[in-house]
């Protein structure tokens, strides 16, 4: 319907050539006046051919009561039982006549708002190779969906919103997963487990045979994660493959300090449901074993999958790094940038405590008048998932950030091109960790073929020189060396209570 198009009162008798022309006047005729429309009923004629039509306002049907004696839960309703309709009738020349017509609602008319209406809500065909090009290129929904907004001069031009664009674009990912592929790599993975006995595996399937998410772990997967899986970090990409699908792998550390592998996913959605599925399937192939920890981004549907799938049993941590970086997206704007900056970063990395850090949080919010920063607000609610001195309680395997997720994602997006499969993606991520594999074993027999002389004569040392593999004892021969530099010296003694000060050696240039 153009804006500036006058639609024709509505008057009884009013003749339309069929159903169709009849449902759209009366859509547009809505659209004007400022509510929606649906096709309410239908009946047959004697002779068995559908004669008699209802079209009503949207609102028509009641709000459907609860079936509990009491709730207390308000549910939202846009039903009203507004009796607002028109009656047609199949005549015996074709036609279509209006025969009946209710043109009083109960309740306001908006024509400025009648575009919001699902009814009123549609993408046309030449939007929809749009949508699904821009997709297939890399470009964002938001920015393909305001791209089309601005080319319309308007969001009042345009008959659809951003979320009818997301779902079209989902939609048409998952159509491309057609039953095809989930046979093939049914087929695969039937294959892998005459290889693999323990090979785990889980597809979603939807109502026609289509794949909509995939869960897959390899016994050595399996194995590592009985050994390393006392934290995880989990992260999402997308991959530029034929679909499209967020690649989500479980990824953790081994005795070498490599990232490895606990399983992977791939989902055709990043909401809550989805997750909700991928962890259970990746709790379920790990036996129920949940990790003591798990780093994500902030991402509302991973937090919200993250508590109701693992509970208390795991701590959620989030990724600092991430966090950090934002700093000058969100706060460059204010007058006093540098100061802010400089401030919270030395109080985030430096606090020892989690009231030196609350109280230097409301000196910063103070002194720099910063209390309607929501991005601020947010954080510090949030406080105890990610400020080190609130989680280093807990045991993080020397990780605060998902960029292990994030090298994974990078190191498996060189195997994939826009023509690869999903089975070929499959395929190639089992070589792909052959790959991983075989750096460990390297990392194995180094460590069990040669070991870094010790530092000192102290025992420990030696003891950490006999059970770590060489890059755990560098590092621990690291901590050990500017501990010779360290010198305590006793301040004062309170009752049972002695108070030493350390001081530090420092190099300068060639002086220490």
């Amino acid at each position: 319907m153009n804006e500036n198009e006058i639609i024709e009162e509505l008057t009884l008798g009013m003749v339309f050539k069929s159903q169709e022309e009849a449902y759209s006047y009366y859509s547009n005729y809505g659209i004007q006046k400022g509510f929606g429309v649906m096709k309410r009923s239908s009946k047959r004629g004697d002779d068995g051919v559908v004669r008699y039509f209802t079209f009503a306002c949207v609102k028509n049907d009641q709000k459907k009561k609860s079936t509990r004696k009491t709730s207390f839960v308000s549910k939202l309703s846009t039903k009203t039982g507004c009796q607002a309709k028109i009656r047609l009738t199949l005549c015996d020349d074709g036609n279509i006549r209006v025969t009946t017509i209710h043109l009083d609602h109960d309740h306001l008319l908006s024509p400025g708002k009648a575009r919001h209406f699902r009814c009123n809500r549609k993408i046309d065909d030449r939007v929809k190779r749009r949508l699904e090009i821009n997709d297939e290129a890399g470009i964002g929904v938001s920015k393909n969906y305001h791209s089309l907004v601005v080319e319309a001069n308007g969001y009042e031009n345009v008959t659809f919103n951003e979320k009818d664009c997301r779902n079209h674009i989902e939609k048409a990912r998952r159509s491309k997963l057609g039953v095809g592929d989930a046979e093939a790599v049914c087929t695969y993975f039937a294959q892998m487990q005459e290889v693999d006995k323990i090979f785990f595996y889980v597809m979603d399937i939807d109502e026609e045979s289509r794949i909509r998410n995939l869960f897959w772990a390899d016994g050595r997967s399996r194995a590592a994660y009985e050994a390393f899986g006392d934290v995880i970090t989990f992260d999402t990409t997308y991959l530029t493959n034929k679909y499209k699908m967020p690649f989500a792998p479980f990824v953790g550390v081994n005795h070498h300090g490599q990232s490895v592998l606990f399983g992977c996913g791939l989902l055709t959605n990043e909401d809550t449901e989805s997750f909700v599925w991928l962890f259970e399937s990746w709790l379920k192939c790990m036996s129920g074993c949940r990790p003591k920890g798990i780093i994500t981004d902030q991402c509302n549907a991973m937090k919200n999958a993250i508590e109701i799938v693992f509970g208390d049993s795991t701590r959620h941590r989030l990724c600092l790094w991430h966090i950090m970086k934002k700093i000058p997206e969100k706060l460059s704007g204010h007058s006093n940038y540098e100061g802010i900056k400089n401030f919270m970063q030395a109080l985030v990395y430096d606090a020892l405590t989690e009231d030196e850090f609350d109280s230097g949080w409301l000196m910063m919010i103070d002194g720099y008048n910063l209390h309607d920063n929501e991005w601020l607000q947010r954080l510090y609610a949030d406080r105890k998932r990610w400020v080190p001195a609130y989680v280093k309680s807990s045991f993080w395997v020397g990780m605060s950030t998902t960029q292990r997720s994030e090298g994974m994602n990078a190191f498996f997006k060189g195997f994939v091109n826009h023509k690869t499969t999903l089975k070929q993606f499959i395929a190639l991520y089992e070589q792909a960790l052959k790959r991983k594999v075989e750096k460990e074993t390297v990392a194995d027999y180094e460590s069990w073929n040669s070991r870094f002389d010790c530092l000192s004569n102290y025992d420990i040392e030696k003891q950490f020189q006999s059970a770590y593999t060489n890059v755990k004892f560098r590092e621990f021969q690291d901590e050990l060396r500017d501990k010779f530099y360290c010198q305590p010296s006793l301040v004062k003694t309170e009752n049972s209570v002695c108070e030493y000060k350390v001081e530090e050696d420092v190099k300068v240039g060639d002086i220490r």
